[in-house]
């Protein structure tokens, strides 16, 4: 593949660094302080999740997440540091990009009403799966280094 300044897989590694720094800002600027000992994030969800379209997100809302607020809380705000860090650095990349996708295929959902945040989880969502299948942790990555995912 020919390009102008940086080879294919060069661009794909600065896609996945993309996509990490887009997880760490998302992390930043959540109030972990709300989150964590005011259940703000959770009981925003709550409020998604019950008015939803679909009743099955409020009842797997109901079922998974609201008997432990506080475990589920502390789950996504360092999941997202985890996949910023993690896509960042390269480091256990392939596992990153499945749970990030995973992770923004749950917020489309959750957050079905909402187009801005469906473009969001949409595009990150298409950037791990573009990431994942052309195995961006070939450059650039902890993961090319010590010889993991070959």
């Amino acid at each position: 593949m020919q390009t102008i300044w940086l080879g294919g897989a060069e661009w794909l590694a600065v896609l996945r660094i993309g996509l990490g720094l887009w997880w760490l800002e998302s992390w930043r600027h959540k109030d972990k302080k709300g989150w964590f000992e005011r259940g703000t994030g959770i009981a925003w969800a709550s409020d998604v999740a019950g008015k939803h379209r679909w009743p099955a997100v409020g009842t797997g809302f109901r079922r998974i997440v609201a008997p432990r607020p506080k475990v589920m809380a502390y789950v996504v705000v360092y999941a997202e540091l985890a996949l910023g860090l993690g896509l960042i650095t390269g480091f256990l990349t392939p596992v990153a990009l499945v749970a990030g996708l995973l992770l923004n295929l749950l917020y489309l959902v959750l957050m079905i009403h909402d187009w801005a945040e469906q473009g969001q989880n949409a595009m990150m969502a298409l950037i791990s799966f573009v990431a994942l299948f052309a195995m961006s942790w070939q450059t650039w990555s902890l993961d090319q280094a010590i010889g993991l995912f070959l």
